[in-house]
């Protein structure tokens, strides 16, 4: 289906470990909803080719200057959605973008100025935060519990070590409280409490839930498409058709 000109284009971003390879089935739904998206590659998970052996790895403010970028070259509104981590970056990096109308965090860090993963996490922050951190050992379950075997295995094979860096860097701009936003709780999720999840979310301006793990956009991409079209909606302009959008999905 062409995409309508009105509506707004989705940017999906990744979280940790992952690659824009991982929007990939919501994109086709989109996609063939009429909805035009366009999905990131984070460096602080994906390096990018040519980088100096020995060159300190991106942090979280490299990586919101790579959302800035890619928000920079989008013509008209925009509605970023970010997964987990992806919730850092996109926070910073929305808050001078004059063409983004809502942000969508989908069990994501919707993090305030100061908060870094590590301080909300209480985890101790590293001297330096140097190196990386390897894909948890037990990512086919955690990640991927809720995903079909196969999706499974392909996805927890294309994880990738993970900056410390990017965990460690604090927000400096809280773009979520001048920009809209919405939360998606993931309800079954074994990475994020949902009980943390449903923290956040109290910051956002609207709360959607999904009965699902911590990656719908592998186990149940339709229905997160529904979630997010029902989000991006009421952003058409005046007169501008949209899909009617099902209801989300409690868990």
């Amino acid at each position: 289906m062409n995409a309508d000109a009105d509506r707004p284009t989705f940017l999906l971003v990744h979280g940790a470990w992952h690659g824009a390879w991982c929007w990939e089935p919501v994109r086709a739904e989109l996609d063939a909803d009429g909805w035009r998206s366009h999905a990131v590659d984070l460096p602080s998970a994906n390096p990018p080719a040519g980088r100096p052996e020995g060159a300190r790895p991106a942090g979280m403010l490299d990586d919101a200057a790579v959302i800035r970028e890619s928000l920079r070259r989008i013509e008209g509104p925009v509605v970023v959605v970010a997964h987990s981590y992806g919730g850092v970056p996109t926070t910073e990096a929305i808050s001078d973008a004059a063409n983004v109308v809502r942000a969508v965090y989908v069990a994501a860090f919707q993090l305030d100025a100061g908060e870094s993963m590590f301080t909300f996490r209480g985890t101790p922050v590293p001297d330096d935060g140097a190196g990386q951190v390897p894909p948890h050992p037990d990512s086919r379950r955690l990640f991927f519990d809720d995903v079909p075997e196969a999706d499974a295995a392909r996805a927890t094979a294309r994880l990738r070590p993970q900056a410390v860096r990017s965990f460690a860097e604090r927000v400096t701009s809280a773009g979520w409280r001048t920009v809209p936003s919405s939360y998606v709780v993931c309800e079954r999720d074994l990475v994020f409490d949902p009980s943390q999840q449903r923290e956040l979310a109290a910051r956002a301006d609207s709360v959607h839930r999904l009965a699902s793990g911590h990656s719908p956009f592998l186990s149940m991409p339709r229905q997160l498409t529904d979630v997010l079209v029902e989000i991006a909606a009421p952003t058409l302009p005046a007169g501008a058709g949209a899909r009617a959008a099902e209801p989300s999905l409690e868990g």
